[in-house]
């Protein structure tokens, strides 16, 4: 088993009337990609922020390396990180702002590397304002790496990014997963968490309701075909001769073990607009929580 690179135990962060962070204990290996997956207001950012060092725990312990974390220097030399909501001088070129970022730390890559991975070369006389929202995302990614960190922290990364650039962010995320990089990405996104995670960490409320694999955690879920129909097509009908049905939103998602007898009795009211499925990591949310993600 790898090396363990990071491990938080029993971290709490209350403000008043929320509990945002509520007893969390996470681990991550050498070389691995964890992720945070939950909805917005699940705590995630105030988790990673808390392992960063921009906010202290009310309770709880962090290692790195097996040494206790106190946010100083050393051990932010040790770390990169892309934040939620990325500030940066408007003015700068793409390549002054790589330059600057670079400068603060002791340990440096060579920047044409990051330029070629993140795909910058076209960019970097460009001033930083002038840039699109997809641009700034992978300047701020790059910049999480410029300082060669072993540990690095992606939060929501591709939120808002249109699917291709996604992709590409997802390609040097399993990049620098094979080049021995341990990373903790944050996200609302189940496919991205089951395609780049290791092991998924569901957060709701403050708290880990479940973690493991993506696999091990369908299959623990005692999920198996799902059934995918508008819940308005199900109105004169009683969910409960489904069995297992969970409805939110516009739609009913019903879990057989067996999807035939289900889907003769959607035929035999006339109903052929239904999607049949293999589970996901959302249908283990759903059946955790009761509720999809948005």
């Amino acid at each position: 088993m790898s090396e363990v690179v990071l491990s938080a135990k029993n971290l709490r962060k209350y403000y008043p009337g929320v509990k945002a962070v509520d007893g969390v204990s996470i681990e991550l290996r050498k070389g691995e990609v964890i992720s945070i997956l939950g909805p917005n207001g699940a705590g995630k950012t105030t988790t990673v922020e808390i392992l960063e060092g921009l906010r202290k725990p009310d309770e709880g312990e962090i290692f790195y390396f097996d040494k206790p974390f106190h946010g100083t220097k050393e051990f932010k030399e040790l770390i990169g990180v892309c934040l939620q909501e990325n500030f940066f001088f408007e003015e700068l070129t793409v390549l002054e702002t790589l330059r600057m970022y670079s400068a603060l730390y002791k340990k440096r890559v060579d920047l044409g590397e990051i330029i070629q991975i993140f795909e910058l070369n076209e960019k970097l006389k460009s001033r930083v304002k002038n840039l699109s929202g997809g641009q700034k995302q992978r300047l701020a990614v790059a910049l999480a790496f410029v300082n060669d960190p072993e540990i690095v922290f992606l939060d929501e990364p591709t939120v808002g990014l249109d699917p291709h650039i996604r992709r590409h962010l997802w390609d040097i995320i399993r990049h620098y997963k094979q080049k021995g990089k341990s990373i903790i990405l944050t996200t609302h996104y189940m496919e991205e968490a089951h395609q780049l995670s290791d092991r998924v960490y569901i957060m709701d409320h403050g708290k880990i309701i479940e973690h493991g694999s993506p696999q091990e955690l369908i299959t623990s879920s005692g999920l198996h075909s799902v059934v995918e129909v508008k819940k308005e097509y199900l109105k004169d009908m009683n969910y409960e001769e489904f069995g297992n049905t969970i409805v939110s939103g516009e739609y009913a998602y019903i879990s057989a073990v067996d999807a035939v007898p289900v889907l003769e009795k959607l035929l035999e009211h006339n109903i052929r607009d239904f999607v049949v499925r293999q589970p996901t990591l959302e249908d283990v949310f759903l059946k955790l929580t009761g509720r999809k993600i948005d």
